[in-house]
């Protein structure tokens, strides 16, 4: 594991997002896309949803990302019966000191594993509500501040399934992006039959970045340059799903933020330090479907959250190089 100074430059930094890559796909097989999604949500501060059927790799996915970062780790399990309190902490009264002391709950990590979390009750779900917007958690009047970085992974089920409970709107608001693993092709899935065979790949899975190293990147990606024109078609696009006659609900201005920072984590993985139109079209999809509700008839008509963002990504004009000015390498700070 290797580690870097503060004058590290862009290379280097985007070195480190490679080897953690790379940590991923030795375990997850076939799903490249899935893995780049899940660090750029990492580097853009933000917190990932996976949601899809059983047994597909979702708790593997986040567990092998936070393996392969040397950070501290808490895996919550879900269930109906879970409390509020579970996840946050709680005062206990000390009878020999004669004074409350404060037992962290297992929101206190950098890396938060929240497995089957529509399974658990609407009161147990809003008490990861502060933590993610404010990394803080708040008790009995006091604050205390969460670790940095601080990311939540959470997966779930679809909601179609028995024994689920819908995530509200202000939590699924939350989630920087949204990825659904998907079945393997027949090839990826023969290689998981080597890979997963015997003993878990996780047990011998080093981590490839520590927790500093994170630190940076997040700062670097913060410095990457967005001109105007494509803040403002960042701004068009999001806006688009609050006049669109198949949504009866539309992106919030959280939205608009978290996809102008997921493109800006997407630039730096690519090794650019200015945003391009393209980086928040691929990002669309994943930062916008799963904060839109379709109307009746949409819905009657079997139209998908996807469909109506691959739609608006469409019909929004695209600003031209001329319109950005861009001069690669020369909008950016600390490079």
């Amino acid at each position: 594991m290797t580690t870097y100074d503060d004058r590290a430059g862009l290379a280097d930094l985007t070195s480190t997002a490679e080897r953690v890559r790379r940590s991923v796909e030795s375990v997850i097989e076939g799903k490249p896309e899935v893995v780049r999604i899940a660090l750029t949500v990492l580097l853009a501060e933000g917190h990932l949803l996976i949601e899809d059927v059983p047994g597909v790799g979702k708790t593997m996915l986040a567990k092998t990302l936070a393996k392969s970062i040397d950070c501290s780790v808490q895996r919550i399990q879900f269930t109906p019966d879970l409390l509020p309190s579970d996840i946050t902490g709680v005062s206990i009264y000390d009878q020999q000191r004669r004074e409350f002391e404060f037992k962290p709950g297992a929101i206190f990590a950098q890396i938060v594993i929240g497995d089957e979390i529509n399974r658990a009750s609407p009161k147990t779900q809003s008490a990861l509500l502060e933590s993610m917007e404010e990394r803080q958690v708040t008790i009995d009047g006091t604050t205390y501040a969460l670790p940095s970085p601080f990311m939540v992974v959470a997966t779930q089920n679809p909601v179609e399934m028995e024994g689920t409970y819908p995530l509200p709107e202000a939590q699924r608001d939350r989630f920087m992006a949204r990825v659904s693993v998907g079945y393997p092709s027949p090839d990826a899935e023969l290689r998981m039959l080597d890979v997963h065979g015997g003993p878990s790949p996780l047990d011998d899975l080093q981590a490839v970045a520590h927790a500093h190293d994170i630190v940076k990147l997040v700062e670097a990606v913060r410095d990457v340059y967005v001109a105007e024109p494509v803040r403002r078609y960042v701004v068009d696009l999001v806006s688009a799903t609050r006049s669109h006659p198949d949504l009866r609900l539309g992106a919030s201005p959280r939205a608009t933020l978290h996809l102008l920072r997921a493109a800006k984590a997407a630039a730096a993985m690519a090794g650019r330090d200015f945003v391009l139109p393209d980086d928040a079209q691929t990002l669309a999809g994943p930062v916008l479907a799963h904060r839109l509700l379709p109307t009746a008839q949409a819905s009657l008509n079997r139209r998908t959250a996807e469909q109506v963002v691959q739609d608006i990504v469409q019909r929004t004009p695209v600003p031209s190089a001329h319109q950005r000015g861009e001069v690669p390498g020369a909008g950016v700070r600390g490079f």
